[in-house]
């Protein structure tokens, strides 16, 4: 009968116990220093040396050169303590499991106290000593604490807790550790050398995986391996298959479609799963170790080279391009999904449904309202607009190279997606050549009149693009700055910048209802308001500072910002217009009607003072307007009652006979005259 490879290549000496350095080493010094203690404590996971520890270190007491690190293996106690000897008298080991009691105890205690046989030490080893029974321990307590000088103990446990706390404060503790990977593989290529059989590279990384770190048990898993060995030695899909890991085919195909969000290779693979007969449960396990790897590509890109990550060297490859499509965020969401789940299905009656329902939510995280859902969802648009980056430009053509097209061929297709400022160029307009260029007029501390033309020509401008109220603005240059922003990627950027404006002052959001983004100038923003008070009130320093501090948060940059009544936009165009077609706009009566660029008779005009720009002390002007202008509210007289002290109080613009009106009444009039508003209810 063949030997188990965990006996067969049980360790002989300290030098060859595998990943336990830290015990190890204090252990050679103090006995090369003859510094030997009464007994000791070896505690740590199922298979990982305690046991062979206890005996080398018996081994090392009792050999004829010691006590020493390193054994002779040729003297008698050497040979019969060997890992296939037949033992010695003078070294007993018991298993507290099945000799725990006190009866036990009592016994072993008498035996103490009779001097070796043929050896320098007797040393009992007693393992799983967290089985003893407390009367056991108290038992052993007074030969522990004060031995003969012949007699050693070995406590060895899984459960140092469950451990007397008076026997554990009488011995020198020393804690095994699980096996760290690169360690467990080099056994595992030593044995597998000295076996010679062949064994692919990558069944290492599973079998490693199946032992969970214990020398013990994942050298019993490979001698299960070496004995169903075929003619080409151990495969991989002999490993995966009899040991039950779900292929990594099935791995990296429900990663790669929850990477582009592909529901239905998700669910198919599920039903390959379910198909093939794999184990739900596993599944979910395996799908969490990649997350877990690809976790650590994305955060530490060598980490394979560490050791971090155990993977053949052409799944690493595979495994970090799948770590750079999915961010960390979403990497984080699925691991938690995975563990929770994992969790949930402990003793449920079908695992594939909740494997089907994990997978769900970690394709819909619009449904979940937490942090990693939030989260997931950033980056699966900050995705979507990396993959849709508008390519290169082609070649132009001969005709879009010709002098009147060259302007029109600089001008950037439609965007389909959202884009910082400055990787947008401003939008450019071809200008026949008939027509003059214009420079388009600078903001600064006093208005500038634009010359009109020598020579008049018809509007070139297209009426879909709107035009400033105040100033009639050339068509940005070929060379304008990228840096600016046009109206139309204004406007795509305006529900961002709203948000921003409600988090500095919800009463400027609530000004913004209703307006919109008529052009941009520069780093000047004109917006238009329908209702003439509300354009007034978004006037106001406060306001226009939050707006424009908004625009700088969501767009960058500063901006300067203007808020007027599209009755000015209209006036602007019909003031243009009419410099256009030679005719002043102050110039004739004021009462007489005028005529715009498009030939159409207009009204007589009334003029209104504009106010005064934010942030300059130009004088204001009278510009022409064909609607009529909306009143303000009259102003409070100081001789009347204040309406806020006293709602009964008589208003000063009340209808004569008709009695005082309350304040409420007086707003609500004030709301439906102006606005437009009704009441409800």
């Amino acid at each position: 009968m063949a030997l188990a490879l965990y006996r067969k290549y049980r360790p002989a000496t300290f030098a060859e116990v595998v990943g336990q350095e830290h015990v190890t080493e204090p252990l050679r010094t103090a006995l090369a220093s003859g510094r030997i203690n009464h007994a000791y404590l070896f505690s740590g996971p199922r298979g990982c040396g305690k046991t062979s520890s206890a005996r080398i270190m018996a081994r090392s007491l009792n050999c004829v050169q010691g006590p020493t690190p390193d054994p002779c293996g040729e003297c008698g106690p050497c040979r019969a303590l060997a890992p296939e000897g037949p033992g010695s008298v003078d070294v007993t080991e018991l298993d507290a499991a099945s000799h725990g009691g006190v009866d036990d105890a009592r016994e072993l205690r008498d035996r103490a106290f009779y001097a070796p046989a043929e050896s320098r030490y007797r040393v009992f080893i007693i393992d799983e000593a967290h089985m003893v029974t407390p009367q056991g321990f108290n038992a052993l307590l007074k030969i522990v604490e004060e031995p003969p000088d012949h007699l050693i103990f070995i406590f060895a446990t899984t459960e140092p807790d469950k451990v007397l706390t008076t026997i554990r404060s009488r011995t020198h503790h020393y804690p095994f550790r699980l096996i760290p990977p690169s360690s467990m593989r080099e056994l595992l290529e030593r044995n597998v050398a000295a076996e010679g059989i062949a064994v692919e590279q990558a069944v290492y990384p599973l079998v490693i995986r199946a032992g969970g770190g214990s020398a013990r048990d994942t050298q019993s898993v490979l001698d299960q391996l070496l004995a169903g060995a075929g003619p080409d030695g151990v495969t991989y899909d002999r490993a995966a298959a009899l040991l039950g890991v779900t292929d990594v085919a099935l791995i990296d195909a429900m990663v790669d479609a929850l990477a582009t969000d592909d529901s239905a290779t998700v669910y198919g693979t599920v039903d390959h799963l379910a198909e093939a007969g794999h184990d739900p449960r596993r599944f979910a396990t395996d799908l969490l170790d990649r997350l877990r790897d690809l976790i650590l590509l994305r955060a530490v890109p060598d980490a394979a080279d560490r050791g971090m990550v155990a993977a053949p060297e052409e799944q690493v490859e595979r495994m970090v391009g799948q770590a750079q499509r999915l961010a960390p965020g979403t990497l984080t969401r699925y691991a938690e999904i995975l563990h929770n789940g994992l969790l949930e299905m402990r003793g449920t009656t079908s695992p594939r449904l909740v494997l089907e329902l994990l997978c769900s939510r970690m394709l819909l995280p619009e449904v979940a309202d937490d942090e990693g859902a939030t989260l997931q969802r950033l980056e699966r648009l900050e995705r979507r607009v990396t993959a849709g980056a508008p390519s290169a430009p082609s070649a132009p053509s001969a005709q879009e190279t010709s002098p009147q097209a060259a302007p029109a061929a600089q001008a950037p297709a439609p965007e389909r997606v959202y884009e910082r400022p400055s990787q947008r160029a401003a939008p450019q307009r071809p200008v026949p050549e008939s027509q003059p260029q214009r420079a388009a007029p600078r903001e600064t501390g006093a208005e500038t009149a634009a010359t009109p033309p020598a020579t008049p020509a018809p509007s070139s401008a297209d009426p879909a693009e709107p035009t400033d109220p105040t100033e009639q603005a050339a068509p940005p240059q070929a060379g304008a700055e990228p840096s600016q922003v046009d109206a139309a990627g204004l406007r795509q950027y305006w529900p961002q910048v709203l948000a921003a404006v409600r988090t500095r002052s919800r009463s400027t959001e609530a000004l913004l209802t209703g307006a919109t983004v008529h052009s941009v100038s520069g780093a000047t923003v004109v917006l238009t308001h329908p209702a003439e008070p509300l354009v007034r009130r978004l006037s106001e320093k406060r306001n226009v500072e939050c707006i424009a501090a908004a625009l700088g948060e969501v767009v960058s940059g500063e901006w300067t910002v203007r808020c007027v009544h599209p009755s000015a936009v209209q006036a602007g165009e019909n003031a243009g217009n009419t410099g256009n077609s030679g005719n002043s706009p102050g110039s004739g009566p004021p009462s007489a009607p005028q005529q715009n660029g498009r030939g159409r008779q207009e009204p007589p005009a009334r003029t209104f003072q504009r106010p005064t720009r934010q942030g300059g002390d130009a004088p204001s002007r009278a510009v022409a307007t064909g609607e009529p202008d909306i009143p303000l509210p009259p102003e409070p007289d100081p001789d009347e009652p204040d309406v806020r002290a006293d709602p009964g109080a008589v208003m000063s613009d009340a209808p004569p006979g008709t009695g005082p009106v309350d304040a409420e009444s007086r707003a609500q009039q004030l709301l439906s005259e102006h606005l437009g508003a009704r009441r409800l209810g």
